[in-house]
Protein backbone atom coordinates (compact mmCIF):
# COMPACT_ATOMS: atom_id res chain seq x y z
CA UNK A 1 0.00 0.00 0.00
CA UNK A 2 1.54 3.50 -1.12
CA UNK A 3 1.60 6.66 1.55
CA UNK A 4 -0.92 8.02 -0.59
CA UNK A 5 -3.53 4.59 -0.19
CA UNK A 6 -3.27 4.74 3.70
CA UNK A 7 -3.99 8.54 3.67
CA UNK A 8 -6.98 7.71 1.83
CA UNK A 9 -7.69 5.04 4.32
CA UNK A 10 -7.97 7.35 7.00
CA UNK A 11 -9.70 9.75 5.70
CA UNK A 12 -12.54 7.17 5.00
CA UNK A 13 -12.51 6.79 8.51
CA UNK A 14 -13.27 10.32 9.38
CA UNK A 15 -16.91 11.28 8.85
CA UNK A 16 -19.10 14.22 10.62
CA UNK A 17 -19.43 14.40 14.11
CA UNK A 18 -23.14 13.61 15.19
CA UNK A 19 -24.79 16.67 16.08
CA UNK A 20 -26.15 17.06 19.72
CA UNK A 21 -29.50 19.34 20.83
CA UNK A 22 -28.31 22.30 23.07
CA UNK A 23 -27.01 21.37 26.47
CA UNK A 24 -30.22 22.46 28.28
CA UNK A 25 -32.40 20.22 25.39
CA UNK A 26 -30.03 17.67 26.72
CA UNK A 27 -31.11 17.19 30.29
CA UNK A 28 -34.86 17.88 29.58
CA UNK A 29 -34.86 14.86 27.32
CA UNK A 30 -33.11 12.59 30.78
CA UNK A 31 -35.46 14.27 33.09
CA UNK A 32 -38.75 13.45 30.80
CA UNK A 33 -37.95 10.18 30.69
CA UNK A 34 -37.03 9.73 34.54
CA UNK A 35 -33.46 8.49 33.96
CA UNK A 36 -30.94 9.69 36.31
CA UNK A 37 -27.58 10.97 35.95
CA UNK A 38 -26.20 7.29 37.01
CA UNK A 39 -28.36 5.56 34.94
CA UNK A 40 -27.48 7.16 31.61
CA UNK A 41 -23.88 7.21 32.75
CA UNK A 42 -23.31 3.82 33.52
CA UNK A 43 -25.04 2.77 30.01
CA UNK A 44 -22.49 5.00 28.43
CA UNK A 45 -19.49 3.62 30.67
CA UNK A 46 -18.86 7.45 31.91
CA UNK A 47 -19.17 8.82 35.48
CA UNK A 48 -22.12 11.15 36.51
CA UNK A 49 -19.55 13.89 36.65
CA UNK A 50 -18.76 13.36 33.07
CA UNK A 51 -22.46 13.74 31.86
CA UNK A 52 -22.85 16.88 34.21
CA UNK A 53 -20.19 18.20 32.09
CA UNK A 54 -22.06 17.67 28.96
CA UNK A 55 -25.43 18.62 30.33
CA UNK A 56 -23.96 22.12 31.16
CA UNK A 57 -22.46 22.48 27.60
CA UNK A 58 -19.21 20.59 27.30
CA UNK A 59 -19.37 18.09 24.09
CA UNK A 60 -17.91 14.63 23.86
CA UNK A 61 -15.76 13.52 21.12
CA UNK A 62 -15.16 10.41 19.02
CA UNK A 63 -17.53 7.31 19.67
CA UNK A 64 -18.67 7.99 22.81
CA UNK A 65 -20.41 11.20 21.15
CA UNK A 66 -22.15 9.01 18.33
CA UNK A 67 -23.08 7.09 21.21
CA UNK A 68 -24.26 9.98 23.10
CA UNK A 69 -26.35 11.40 20.20
CA UNK A 70 -28.13 8.00 19.45
CA UNK A 71 -29.54 8.19 22.81
CA UNK A 72 -30.87 11.31 22.60
CA UNK A 73 -32.16 10.41 19.54
CA UNK A 74 -34.32 7.97 20.99
CA UNK A 75 -35.17 9.72 23.85
CA UNK A 76 -36.67 12.02 21.45
CA UNK A 77 -38.64 10.21 19.60
CA UNK A 78 -39.66 7.53 22.44
CA UNK A 79 -41.29 11.11 24.27
CA UNK A 80 -42.76 12.48 21.01
CA UNK A 81 -44.63 9.05 21.16
CA UNK A 82 -45.82 9.25 24.58
CA UNK A 83 -46.70 13.18 24.16
CA UNK A 84 -49.30 11.87 21.41
CA UNK A 85 -50.83 8.71 23.53
CA UNK A 86 -51.13 10.92 26.76
CA UNK A 87 -52.92 13.59 25.05
CA UNK A 88 -55.60 11.02 23.39
CA UNK A 89 -55.48 9.32 27.11
CA UNK A 90 -56.27 12.95 28.44
CA UNK A 91 -59.00 13.42 25.87
CA UNK A 92 -60.53 10.53 27.22
CA UNK A 93 -60.17 10.61 30.91
CA UNK A 94 -61.92 14.32 30.88
CA UNK A 95 -64.85 12.79 29.18
CA UNK A 96 -65.00 10.45 32.12
CA UNK A 97 -66.83 10.60 35.53
CA UNK A 98 -65.16 11.76 37.84
CA UNK A 99 -66.32 8.52 39.98
CA UNK A 100 -63.73 6.71 37.44
CA UNK A 101 -60.62 8.31 37.90
CA UNK A 102 -58.13 6.13 39.83
CA UNK A 103 -57.12 7.35 43.18
CA UNK A 104 -53.87 7.33 44.09
CA UNK A 105 -52.24 6.28 48.26
CA UNK A 106 -53.23 9.04 50.78
CA UNK A 107 -55.56 11.17 51.49
CA UNK A 108 -54.81 13.65 48.67
CA UNK A 109 -56.29 13.04 45.37
CA UNK A 110 -53.60 14.47 43.27
CA UNK A 111 -50.56 12.11 43.31
CA UNK A 112 -47.52 13.73 43.38
CA UNK A 113 -45.45 11.93 40.26
CA UNK A 114 -42.43 10.11 42.32
CA UNK A 115 -40.27 9.48 39.40
CA UNK A 116 -38.56 12.37 38.25
CA UNK A 117 -34.59 13.47 39.14
CA UNK A 118 -35.83 17.49 39.46
CA UNK A 119 -35.62 18.58 42.65
CA UNK A 120 -38.26 21.36 44.76
CA UNK A 121 -38.17 22.61 48.60
CA UNK A 122 -40.32 22.43 50.95
CA UNK A 123 -41.65 24.67 53.44
CA UNK A 124 -38.87 24.70 55.83
CA UNK A 125 -36.54 25.29 52.45
CA UNK A 126 -34.97 21.61 52.36
CA UNK A 127 -33.89 20.52 49.14
CA UNK A 128 -36.51 17.62 47.84
CA UNK A 129 -35.27 15.52 45.25
CA UNK A 130 -38.24 12.75 43.83
CA UNK A 131 -36.41 9.50 43.30
CA UNK A 132 -36.54 7.31 40.55
CA UNK A 133 -36.64 4.05 42.45
CA UNK A 134 -38.46 4.27 45.81
CA UNK A 135 -36.10 3.55 48.84
CA UNK A 136 -36.66 3.12 52.42
CA UNK A 137 -37.98 5.56 54.71
CA UNK A 138 -35.39 6.45 57.38
CA UNK A 139 -38.53 6.75 59.88
CA UNK A 140 -40.71 4.54 59.21
CA UNK A 141 -39.17 1.75 56.65
CA UNK A 142 -41.83 1.75 53.79
CA UNK A 143 -40.89 2.80 50.13
CA UNK A 144 -40.64 6.43 49.74
CA UNK A 145 -40.20 8.43 46.34
CA UNK A 146 -38.23 11.19 47.71
CA UNK A 147 -35.39 12.39 49.46
CA UNK A 148 -34.94 15.56 52.35
CA UNK A 149 -31.96 16.66 52.61
CA UNK A 150 -30.48 13.74 51.44
CA UNK A 151 -32.71 11.53 53.66
CA UNK A 152 -35.27 9.33 51.94
CA UNK A 153 -38.19 9.56 53.71
CA UNK A 154 -42.15 10.68 52.99
CA UNK A 155 -43.65 14.00 52.98
CA UNK A 156 -46.99 13.76 54.75
CA UNK A 157 -48.04 12.21 57.89
CA UNK A 158 -50.34 9.66 55.99
CA UNK A 159 -48.15 7.75 53.70
CA UNK A 160 -45.11 7.93 57.22
CA UNK A 161 -46.52 4.96 59.38
CA UNK A 162 -44.96 2.35 61.23
CA UNK A 163 -45.41 -1.42 61.15
CA UNK A 164 -44.96 -4.18 63.34
CA UNK A 165 -43.30 -6.02 60.95
CA UNK A 166 -41.79 -3.45 59.25
CA UNK A 167 -42.53 -4.58 56.12
CA UNK A 168 -44.21 -1.93 53.28
CA UNK A 169 -47.61 -2.33 53.09
CA UNK A 170 -49.23 -3.84 49.68
CA UNK A 171 -50.98 -1.42 47.20
CA UNK A 172 -54.97 -1.64 47.63
CA UNK A 173 -56.00 -3.72 44.35
CA UNK A 174 -55.88 -1.81 41.25
CA UNK A 175 -54.25 0.99 42.88
CA UNK A 176 -51.12 1.93 40.46
CA UNK A 177 -47.89 2.05 42.35
CA UNK A 178 -45.24 4.89 42.43
CA UNK A 179 -43.70 3.26 39.34
CA UNK A 180 -46.69 3.59 36.52
CA UNK A 181 -47.26 7.70 37.40
CA UNK A 182 -46.01 9.60 35.09
CA UNK A 183 -44.16 12.39 35.78
CA UNK A 184 -44.26 15.64 34.34
CA UNK A 185 -40.92 17.98 33.35
CA UNK A 186 -41.56 20.36 36.97
CA UNK A 187 -43.41 19.00 39.80
CA UNK A 188 -45.56 20.79 42.21
CA UNK A 189 -43.50 21.29 45.77
CA UNK A 190 -44.73 18.66 48.00
CA UNK A 191 -46.45 19.38 51.31
CA UNK A 192 -44.19 19.35 54.52
CA UNK A 193 -43.95 16.26 56.55
CA UNK A 194 -44.45 17.43 60.02
CA UNK A 195 -42.74 14.09 61.61
CA UNK A 196 -39.30 15.02 59.72
CA UNK A 197 -37.90 16.54 62.73
CA UNK A 198 -38.94 13.86 65.34
CA UNK A 199 -36.58 11.42 63.16
CA UNK A 200 -33.20 10.56 62.22
CA UNK A 201 -33.19 11.84 59.07
CA UNK A 202 -31.13 14.93 59.59
CA UNK A 203 -28.25 13.20 61.79
CA UNK A 204 -27.30 9.57 60.29
CA UNK A 205 -26.37 8.97 56.37
CA UNK A 206 -28.33 5.74 56.46
CA UNK A 207 -27.18 3.36 53.05
CA UNK A 208 -26.97 -0.05 52.90
CA UNK A 209 -22.82 0.32 51.83
CA UNK A 210 -21.32 3.70 52.27
CA UNK A 211 -18.69 5.33 50.78
CA UNK A 212 -15.98 3.64 53.16
CA UNK A 213 -17.18 0.39 51.94
CA UNK A 214 -16.00 1.40 48.51
CA UNK A 215 -12.57 1.81 49.84
CA UNK A 216 -12.74 -1.65 51.81
CA UNK A 217 -13.91 -3.47 48.83
CA UNK A 218 -11.23 -1.80 46.37
CA UNK A 219 -8.46 -2.73 49.22
CA UNK A 220 -9.59 -6.34 49.77
CA UNK A 221 -10.31 -6.53 45.92
CA UNK A 222 -6.57 -5.56 45.18
CA UNK A 223 -4.80 -8.05 47.81
CA UNK A 224 -7.13 -10.63 46.18
CA UNK A 225 -6.05 -9.99 43.09
CA UNK A 226 -2.29 -9.86 44.12
CA UNK A 227 -2.54 -12.70 46.44
CA UNK A 228 -1.56 -10.81 49.28
CA UNK A 229 1.28 -9.17 48.34
CA UNK A 230 1.02 -5.78 49.83
CA UNK A 231 3.65 -4.02 47.51
CA UNK A 232 1.92 -4.98 44.75
CA UNK A 233 -1.78 -4.49 46.14
CA UNK A 234 -0.30 -0.59 46.82
CA UNK A 235 0.97 0.14 43.16
CA UNK A 236 -2.10 -1.19 41.95
CA UNK A 237 -4.22 0.93 44.23
CA UNK A 238 -2.35 3.97 43.65
CA UNK A 239 -1.97 3.65 39.74
CA UNK A 240 -6.09 4.19 39.85
CA UNK A 241 -6.47 6.43 42.67
CA UNK A 242 -7.39 8.79 40.42
CA UNK A 243 -10.41 7.23 38.93
CA UNK A 244 -11.48 5.87 42.03
CA UNK A 245 -11.56 9.23 43.94
CA UNK A 246 -14.06 10.45 41.30
CA UNK A 247 -16.48 7.47 41.92
CA UNK A 248 -16.10 7.99 45.42
CA UNK A 249 -17.12 11.73 44.93
CA UNK A 250 -20.17 10.75 43.03
CA UNK A 251 -21.21 8.31 45.60
CA UNK A 252 -20.83 11.17 47.96
CA UNK A 253 -22.73 13.57 46.35
CA UNK A 254 -25.90 11.33 45.88
CA UNK A 255 -28.78 13.10 47.87
CA UNK A 256 -26.57 16.20 47.82
CA UNK A 257 -28.09 19.27 47.95
CA UNK A 258 -25.90 21.24 45.22
CA UNK A 259 -25.05 19.41 41.53
CA UNK A 260 -21.00 19.68 40.78
CA UNK A 261 -20.69 21.83 37.07
CA UNK A 262 -17.69 19.46 36.75
CA UNK A 263 -16.86 21.69 33.20
CA UNK A 264 -18.01 25.07 33.37
CA UNK A 265 -16.58 28.54 31.74
CA UNK A 266 -13.12 29.30 33.02
CA UNK A 267 -12.22 33.00 32.51
CA UNK A 268 -8.28 33.57 31.11
CA UNK A 269 -6.68 34.12 34.24
CA UNK A 270 -7.24 30.41 35.17
CA UNK A 271 -5.69 29.05 32.17
CA UNK A 272 -2.38 28.60 31.41
CA UNK A 273 -0.19 31.13 29.24
CA UNK A 274 1.76 28.18 27.77
CA UNK A 275 1.96 24.09 27.64
CA UNK A 276 4.33 23.93 30.63
CA UNK A 277 3.93 27.61 32.08
CA UNK A 278 1.53 28.00 34.93
CA UNK A 279 -2.02 30.39 34.95
CA UNK A 280 -2.20 33.84 36.89
CA UNK A 281 -3.13 32.83 40.06
CA UNK A 282 -0.90 32.96 43.20
CA UNK A 283 -1.34 30.27 46.08
CA UNK A 284 0.28 31.99 48.32
CA UNK A 285 2.55 28.61 49.16
CA UNK A 286 4.89 29.09 52.68
CA UNK A 287 8.40 29.34 52.17
CA UNK A 288 9.91 31.12 54.92
CA UNK A 289 12.86 30.98 57.69
CA UNK A 290 13.29 32.94 60.17
CA UNK A 291 16.89 35.12 60.36
CA UNK A 292 17.62 35.48 63.56
CA UNK A 293 16.97 33.57 66.69
CA UNK A 294 16.45 34.15 69.89
CA UNK A 295 20.06 34.36 71.61
CA UNK A 296 21.98 30.85 72.64
CA UNK A 297 21.32 27.23 71.74
CA UNK A 298 17.76 26.09 70.84
CA UNK A 299 16.60 22.88 70.29
CA UNK A 300 14.28 23.49 67.51
CA UNK A 301 11.34 20.80 66.20
CA UNK A 302 10.61 20.18 63.36
CA UNK A 303 6.72 19.28 62.94
CA UNK A 304 4.59 17.76 60.13
CA UNK A 305 0.58 18.72 59.61
CA UNK A 306 -1.00 15.26 59.47
CA UNK A 307 -3.68 15.10 56.10
CA UNK A 308 -2.88 19.09 54.68
CA UNK A 309 -4.58 18.66 51.79
CA UNK A 310 -7.10 16.53 53.66
CA UNK A 311 -8.11 19.02 55.84
CA UNK A 312 -8.38 21.59 52.79
CA UNK A 313 -11.15 19.58 51.46
CA UNK A 314 -13.30 21.89 53.42
CA UNK A 315 -13.01 25.31 52.11
CA UNK A 316 -15.51 27.67 50.24
CA UNK A 317 -16.08 26.55 46.99
CA UNK A 318 -17.74 27.93 44.13
CA UNK A 319 -20.86 26.27 42.74
CA UNK A 320 -21.40 27.61 39.22
CA UNK A 321 -19.94 29.71 36.63
CA UNK A 322 -17.17 32.42 37.97
CA UNK A 323 -19.34 35.93 36.89
CA UNK A 324 -17.07 38.84 37.09
CA UNK A 325 -16.84 41.89 39.55
CA UNK A 326 -15.36 45.14 40.05
CA UNK A 327 -14.89 47.71 42.69
CA UNK A 328 -17.52 45.49 45.26
CA UNK A 329 -16.60 44.75 48.83
CA UNK A 330 -16.16 41.12 49.53
CA UNK A 331 -19.34 39.24 49.91
CA UNK A 332 -18.32 35.88 52.41
CA UNK A 333 -21.38 34.23 50.24
CA UNK A 334 -19.17 33.69 47.68
CA UNK A 335 -16.16 32.47 46.51
CA UNK A 336 -13.56 32.44 43.65
CA UNK A 337 -10.16 34.71 43.01
CA UNK A 338 -10.05 38.05 43.41
CA UNK A 339 -7.36 40.72 41.95
CA UNK A 340 -6.02 42.62 45.18
CA UNK A 341 -3.18 44.85 46.05
CA UNK A 342 -1.88 43.05 49.60
CA UNK A 343 -0.89 45.18 52.63
CA UNK A 344 2.75 45.57 53.97
CA UNK A 345 3.40 43.11 56.28
CA UNK A 346 5.46 44.41 59.13
CA UNK A 347 6.18 41.00 61.09
CA UNK A 348 8.84 38.98 58.77
CA UNK A 349 11.40 38.94 61.69
CA UNK A 350 9.27 36.47 63.84
CA UNK A 351 6.23 35.60 61.32
CA UNK A 352 6.06 34.57 57.26
CA UNK A 353 3.68 37.19 54.97
CA UNK A 354 0.63 35.49 54.54
CA UNK A 355 0.69 36.18 50.90
CA UNK A 356 4.42 34.25 50.53
CA UNK A 357 7.62 35.55 49.22
CA UNK A 358 6.75 37.29 46.59
CA UNK A 359 9.43 39.34 44.77
CA UNK A 360 7.31 42.08 42.52
CA UNK A 361 4.85 44.64 44.16
CA UNK A 362 1.65 45.58 43.20
CA UNK A 363 -1.87 43.79 42.28
CA UNK A 364 -1.33 40.29 41.96
CA UNK A 365 -4.64 37.21 41.84
CA UNK A 366 -5.34 35.38 45.25
CA UNK A 367 -7.75 33.14 46.11
CA UNK A 368 -10.65 32.92 48.58
CA UNK A 369 -8.79 31.42 51.62
CA UNK A 370 -5.98 34.29 50.81
CA UNK A 371 -7.92 37.34 50.94
CA UNK A 372 -10.00 35.90 53.94
CA UNK A 373 -7.14 34.93 55.87
CA UNK A 374 -5.63 38.63 55.26
CA UNK A 375 -9.14 39.99 56.24
CA UNK A 376 -9.01 38.23 58.99
CA UNK A 377 -5.40 39.56 60.09
CA UNK A 378 -6.61 43.31 59.31
CA UNK A 379 -9.73 42.74 61.65
CA UNK A 380 -10.39 44.31 65.10
CA UNK A 381 -8.70 40.70 66.77
CA UNK A 382 -5.21 40.68 65.07
CA UNK A 383 -4.77 44.09 63.65
CA UNK A 384 -1.66 42.84 61.86
CA UNK A 385 -2.21 44.52 58.76
CA UNK A 386 -4.45 47.10 56.78
CA UNK A 387 -6.68 45.09 54.80
CA UNK A 388 -6.17 44.28 51.50
CA UNK A 389 -7.43 46.62 48.48
CA UNK A 390 -9.79 44.69 45.89
CA UNK A 391 -9.60 45.09 42.06
CA UNK A 392 -12.10 42.41 40.89
CA UNK A 393 -12.96 39.21 41.04
CA UNK A 394 -14.24 36.34 39.61
CA UNK A 395 -16.93 34.40 41.82
CA UNK A 396 -20.01 32.22 42.57
CA UNK A 397 -21.97 31.37 44.99
CA UNK A 398 -20.27 28.97 47.52
CA UNK A 399 -20.71 26.48 50.38
CA UNK A 400 -17.98 25.38 52.67
CA UNK A 401 -19.51 21.67 52.44
CA UNK A 402 -19.53 20.68 49.09
CA UNK A 403 -16.63 18.50 49.55
CA UNK A 404 -17.80 17.54 53.10
CA UNK A 405 -19.31 13.97 52.71
CA UNK A 406 -15.87 12.95 50.66
CA UNK A 407 -13.91 14.39 53.11
CA UNK A 408 -15.34 12.32 56.43
CA UNK A 409 -15.20 9.32 54.16
CA UNK A 410 -11.42 9.54 53.11
CA UNK A 411 -10.49 11.20 57.01
CA UNK A 412 -13.00 7.73 58.53
CA UNK A 413 -10.63 5.72 56.34
CA UNK A 414 -7.61 6.83 57.32
CA UNK A 415 -8.44 7.12 60.77
CA UNK A 416 -9.35 3.10 60.33
CA UNK A 417 -6.10 2.41 58.70
CA UNK A 418 -4.04 3.79 61.08
CA UNK A 419 -5.73 1.96 64.25
CA UNK A 420 -5.31 -1.55 62.56
CA UNK A 421 -2.04 -0.65 60.97
CA UNK A 422 -3.63 -1.30 57.88
CA UNK A 423 -0.73 0.56 55.43
CA UNK A 424 -1.88 -0.43 52.01
CA UNK A 425 -5.47 1.36 52.38
CA UNK A 426 -3.33 4.32 54.04
CA UNK A 427 -1.31 4.51 50.52
CA UNK A 428 -4.44 4.15 48.70
CA UNK A 429 -6.49 6.83 50.54
CA UNK A 430 -3.35 9.13 50.72
CA UNK A 431 -3.22 8.58 47.27
CA UNK A 432 -6.64 9.27 46.08
CA UNK A 433 -7.42 12.78 48.38
CA UNK A 434 -3.75 13.95 47.09
CA UNK A 435 -4.01 12.88 43.26
CA UNK A 436 -7.83 14.34 43.20
CA UNK A 437 -6.48 18.12 44.26
CA UNK A 438 -3.68 18.10 42.23
CA UNK A 439 -5.49 16.43 38.61
CA UNK A 440 -8.77 19.05 38.77
CA UNK A 441 -7.01 21.38 36.93
CA UNK A 442 -5.38 21.30 33.34
CA UNK A 443 -4.88 17.70 33.61
CA UNK A 444 -4.80 14.36 31.36
CA UNK A 445 -5.26 12.14 34.27
CA UNK A 446 -8.50 13.68 35.12
CA UNK A 447 -10.63 14.35 32.37
CA UNK A 448 -13.80 14.01 34.54
CA UNK A 449 -13.37 17.21 36.59
CA UNK A 450 -12.18 20.47 34.99
CA UNK A 451 -11.66 23.12 38.35
CA UNK A 452 -8.88 25.00 38.48
CA UNK A 453 -10.37 27.67 40.67
CA UNK A 454 -11.32 24.72 42.87
CA UNK A 455 -7.26 23.00 42.59
CA UNK A 456 -5.65 26.13 43.85
CA UNK A 457 -8.65 27.24 46.68
CA UNK A 458 -7.77 23.77 48.06
CA UNK A 459 -3.98 24.13 48.01
CA UNK A 460 -4.36 27.81 49.12
CA UNK A 461 -6.10 26.45 51.88
CA UNK A 462 -4.10 24.19 52.94
CA UNK A 463 -0.90 26.89 53.25
CA UNK A 464 -3.68 29.11 54.72
CA UNK A 465 -4.14 26.34 57.50
CA UNK A 466 -0.03 26.32 58.04
CA UNK A 467 0.25 29.67 58.67
CA UNK A 468 -2.64 30.04 61.33
CA UNK A 469 -0.73 27.15 63.43
CA UNK A 470 2.63 29.33 62.96
CA UNK A 471 0.67 32.11 64.23
CA UNK A 472 -1.10 29.99 67.35
CA UNK A 473 2.43 28.96 67.59
CA UNK A 474 3.34 32.43 68.03
CA UNK A 475 0.66 34.30 70.43
CA UNK A 476 1.43 30.88 72.79
CA UNK A 477 5.03 31.81 73.43
CA UNK A 478 6.52 29.62 70.89
CA UNK A 479 9.23 30.78 68.42
CA UNK A 480 8.19 30.15 64.71
CA UNK A 481 11.69 29.03 63.10
CA UNK A 482 10.49 27.81 59.87
CA UNK A 483 7.03 27.20 57.80
CA UNK A 484 7.06 25.24 54.50
CA UNK A 485 4.44 24.44 52.10
CA UNK A 486 1.32 22.55 53.69
CA UNK A 487 3.10 20.79 56.02
CA UNK A 488 6.03 21.51 57.65
CA UNK A 489 6.08 23.69 60.76
CA UNK A 490 9.53 24.28 62.93
CA UNK A 491 9.34 25.86 66.30
CA UNK A 492 11.53 26.55 69.61
CA UNK A 493 9.96 25.54 73.30
CA UNK A 494 7.22 23.36 74.68
CA UNK A 495 4.83 23.08 71.57
CA UNK A 496 3.43 20.04 73.12
CA UNK A 497 1.10 21.96 75.30
CA UNK A 498 0.25 24.14 72.07
CA UNK A 499 -0.52 21.71 69.07
CA UNK A 500 -1.85 17.80 70.10
CA UNK A 501 0.38 14.43 69.14
CA UNK A 502 -0.67 11.83 67.35
CA UNK A 503 -1.71 10.73 63.50
CA UNK A 504 -4.91 12.12 63.50
CA UNK A 505 -5.90 15.18 60.94
CA UNK A 506 -6.24 17.42 63.97
CA UNK A 507 -2.84 15.99 65.31
CA UNK A 508 1.12 16.69 64.45
CA UNK A 509 3.95 14.82 64.64
CA UNK A 510 7.58 15.19 65.07
CA UNK A 511 9.28 15.18 61.86
CA UNK A 512 13.12 15.97 63.12
CA UNK A 513 14.98 17.92 65.83
CA UNK A 514 18.10 19.72 65.61
CA UNK A 515 19.63 22.45 67.49
CA UNK A 516 20.07 25.75 66.34
CA UNK A 517 21.29 29.38 67.39
CA UNK A 518 24.61 30.28 68.70
CA UNK A 519 27.75 28.23 68.48
CA UNK A 520 25.29 25.60 66.61
CA UNK A 521 25.04 24.56 62.80
CA UNK A 522 21.99 26.19 61.50
CA UNK A 523 19.83 23.04 59.93
CA UNK A 524 19.20 23.93 56.15
CA UNK A 525 17.29 20.90 55.04
CA UNK A 526 14.77 21.31 53.01
CA UNK A 527 11.20 19.98 53.99
CA UNK A 528 9.58 17.82 51.81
Amino acid sequence: MSDFDAIDSLLDTVGPQAELPPSHVRRELRERARLSKAQVARALSVSPSTLSGWESGRDPAGEIRTKYAYLLDGLNAKLATETETETETETETEAAPAAEQPVTSGTASTATPLSSPDLGQDEDGDDVELLVAPEPCVLCGHPAGQRVAGFAQHLTPADCRPTATGAPAAPPAGQPTTHTLKAPLRTPRPARAAERSKGPARHAFQETSGPVDLIREAVQGALAEHRGDVDAATAALVKRAIPDAMRLLDKTRKGARYDVIAHPWIPDILKKQTARGADQIWEARPKWTRHELPPGRHQVTALDINGAYLSALKTHLPLGQLEHSTGLAHDRRRSGVHLITPPEWEHEAVLPNPIGQRDEPGPLWVTEPTLRLLLRLSGPRHQLCEPPQIHESYTSGATENLLEKFRIALKDARDTAIEQGDTVTLEYVKAMYSKFVSTMGESNYNRELYRPDWMHLIRSQAFANLWLKALKAHDEGLAVVRAMGTDELHVIGDWRRVFPEGRAVTEVKVKDTYTAGTDAAEHQGEGE
